[in-house]
């Protein structure tokens, strides 16, 4: 299994940025696409999570209404579309997928740690 994160880089506050991950060797669809980031000497921080179907979708709240995660089954790739970028947003991103559950319970599920793999990371930086 394979998760290949992309498209970070540096950008001014306020401005917006759009990460992909891209899957291979797993059933996609039958997994919840989560990403999660990590600032310098901070712990690990959920950041947003999609379920297989697309469905549902879960926020951390230092993101919510900025962000929205996506996913396309079809090209086995997942999104982060992060808009009005704050300098806090600066961190390595990873993205993760982990077994999926009814009823939306995979993206919670994801949010306390259950994942099954992770991607490696992409570097986001937010000038102020």
């Amino acid at each position: 299994v394979q998760l290949q994160a992309s498209g970070g880089g540096l950008v001014q506050a306020g401005e917006s940025l759009r990460l992909s991950c891209a899957a291979s060797g797993l059933t996609f669809s039958n997994y919840v696409m989560g990403w999660f980031r990590q600032a310098p000497g901070k712990e690990r921080e959920f950041v947003a999570a999609v379920s297989g179907s697309g469905g549902s979708t879960f926020y951390g709240d230092s993101v919510k209404g900025r962000f929205t995660v996506s996913r396309d089954n079809a090209k086995n790739t997942g999104n982060l579309q992060m808009n009005s970028l704050k300098p806090e947003d600066t961190a390595v991103y990873y993205c993760a997928a982990g077994r999926d559950l009814s009823d939306a319970r995979g993206v919670l599920a994801i949010r306390r740690g259950a994942v099954d793999y992770w991607g490696q990371g992409t570097q986001v930086t937010v000038s102020s």
